[in-house]
């Protein structure tokens, strides 16, 4: 397979999910190194040659003084200009759940009137008190720029968090819901808006937002995790269902979907 799209899986304190991280985005097509944090802050490894940088989930330095606040303020005071050149090189930046949250701290979501560096919306404590780990069913806006959610309109993903409930001031939420920048909401089973009913959304999130992109939509950041659907037998059914052994012995599964939707982009230019 061609692995001419090369992905950064940042890894460090307190992170985890990058080995299937990495693997997801293997199988999407992508070329992909796992770096250390601490070696893009030194810069013995640069952003050079990548064209899809992720930020992946985890407690990063235990989120003593909130989700991905730490490390916002660690890259923001050291390679906060490298990520900026990097976004405006035309490449693609994905947040996943601990990653969102760092994305927001940074400033560099919502992003809007191309503005990377003020922090304008919130991810914060869940309404139901305590950490989720379960499966949620999402809507994806298909009017969305979102690169990463081309063509697809339901998906099915994993979440764990504590501190997932987006939170933004009314002008804000509305700017997001008008310029379709709000990419995929919590939803029912059947596809419905969830109304911010749980546990169908699970943390409280207004207008059940679960990811929202950047207006150039290569920008995006989502609680649920796509890498960890990444094979049939991560799917909590996947012994009951045939049709979904079936289904996904053909195609990739939906969260490698989305990975590869991104590595396609970047592979047609």
């Amino acid at each position: 397979m061609n692995r001419d799209v090369n992905v950064l899986v940042l890894t460090g304190y307190g992170l985890n999910c990058d080995h299937e991280t990495a693997y997801a985005f293997e199988r999407a097509g992508a070329g992909v190194r796992r770096v250390h944090i601490n070696s893009l802050i030194d810069g013995s490894d640069r952003l050079d040659g990548v064209q899809i940088l992720v930020f992946i989930g985890g407690f990063s330095w235990g989120d003593d003084h909130g989700a991905g606040v730490i490390q916002a303020v660690r890259l923001k005071n050291t390679v906060g200009e490298a990520i900026l050149d990097f976004i405006g090189r035309g490449n693609l930046v994905l947040g996943i759940c601990n990653g969102f949250q760092t994305l927001v701290n940074l400033g560099l979501l919502p992003g809007i009137d191309g503005d990377y560096q003020r922090r304008s919306v919130a991810l914060t404590h869940n309404d139901c008190g305590n950490f989720r780990d379960d499966w949620v069913h999402l809507r994806v806006n298909p009017a969305s720029p979102c690169v990463f959610t081309r063509g697809m309109e339901r998906l099915y993903l994993p979440v764990r968090h504590g501190e997932g409930k987006f939170f933004a001031d009314g002008p804000i939420l509305e700017r997001l819901i008008r310029d379709h920048q709000v990419v995929m909401q919590y939803a029912t089973p059947d596809g419905e808006p969830a109304g911010g009913r749980f546990p169908d959304n699970p943390n409280g999130a207004m207008a059940d937002i679960a990811g929202i992109c950047d207006p150039t939509g290569r920008v995006f950041g989502l609680m649920p995790h796509p890498e960890a659907y990444n094979h049939v037998t991560n799917h909590p059914g996947w012994t009951r269902d045939k049709a979904l052994h079936e289904k996904y012995r053909r195609d990739p599964p939906p969260g490698v979907q989305l990975l590869k939707n991104a590595v396609d982009f970047v592979r047609k230019g």
